[in-house]
């Protein structure tokens, strides 16, 4: 039996320090990314349905992502999903938890600690492309490592784009203000590059997580190329991540997140792309759950 149901709300509760937190503890303790179970897509209607398994001896999880690009025209958020948390040894369900507010949460925090252990302490003007769940996210997160003091949104839909800038204290622009950004941040269904990289300046952080497609990309080569990649793991962004494969990139060119945390490498990537993994799902879930 399942011991607890939890809410959005209380996943949301749980904020970005904490779980920026949880993420860098669980790497420094020893996680290891590269080992992780792969992302299972399988196709239903009109979308997909992603399966991502993660566990280790005391914990594990599933969470299963509903993504269906039609629900925006169906007044429908276009991602839903549902978190399953388990007790290793015994594998009873301890939790479940809403899925698509744990990726809410997971996919900025995330990109926070990737931001914090490359971008310049003095940080201070963001430029955000897309208006949905995930751009307000990204700017309140960064905002938890950054002492932002402009925000700027670049988004398709001016209505919705108004709507975050209003609601995030944020200005509208065009794709030409990433040239005096100091962080760039990605967060659209775009299957084409947003920006000229050439715009960037040579201490610009680009964050780009809308794709874990190898057909699509947010980023041109030019940004790849200047800016060289973080990311989650080798293996999963040479199999995932469209803005690095279709660059050309290669695992051993490559930082990880785990690189930096244990300080194992002196490289401080200016791209940061992620592609979303079971195990940043599995730690934030943990956190909820003992901090309820």
């Amino acid at each position: 039996m399942v011991q607890r149901m939890i809410s959005a709300e209380q996943v949301s509760a749980l904020g970005f320090p904490r779980a920026i937190a949880a993420l860098r503890a669980a790497l420094a303790g020893g996680l290891d990314p590269e080992t992780e179970p792969a992302r299972v897509p399988i196709g239903f209607g009109d979308g997909e349905v992603l399966v991502m398994p993660s566990g280790d001896e005391r914990i594990a999880g599933i969470k299963l992502v509903g993504i269906a690009p039609g629900n925006p025209a169906r007044g429908l958020p276009r991602i839903h999903g549902v978190y399953v948390l388990f007790d290793a040894p015994t594998l009873v369900p301890r939790a479940i938890l809403d899925g698509a507010a744990l990726t809410s949460l997971r996919t900025p925090a995330v990109s926070a600690l990737g931001v914090d252990l490359v971008a310049p302490p003095d940080a201070r003007k963001l430029v955000v492309f897309g208006a949905g769940p995930q751009a307000l996210g990204h700017i309140r997160a960064l905002r938890a490592v950054r002492p932002l003091d402009s925000v700027r949104i670049v988004g398709r839909n001016r209505d919705r784009a108004a709507a975050l800038a209003a609601e995030a204290g944020a200005e509208l622009a065009g794709p030409e203000s990433v040239a005096d950004a100091d962080i760039v941040a990605c967060c659209t269904t775009a299957r084409e590059p947003l920006f000229d990289g050439r715009l960037l300046g040579d201490r610009t952080v680009v964050v780009a997580v809308g794709s874990h497609e190898p057909a699509a990309r947010e980023v041109d080569t030019e940004t790849v190329r200047r800016c060289g990649a973080l990311v989650e793991s080798r293996a999963t962004a040479v199999r995932e991540a469209g803005d690095l494969i279709q660059a050309g990139i290669t695992e051993d060119e490559l930082v990880t997140f785990a690189d930096l945390v244990r300080g194992t490498t002196p490289a401080r990537p200016r791209l940061i792309k992620t592609v979303g993994m079971g195990w940043e799902d599995l730690v934030i879930a943990d956190a909820v759950v003992t901090d309820l």
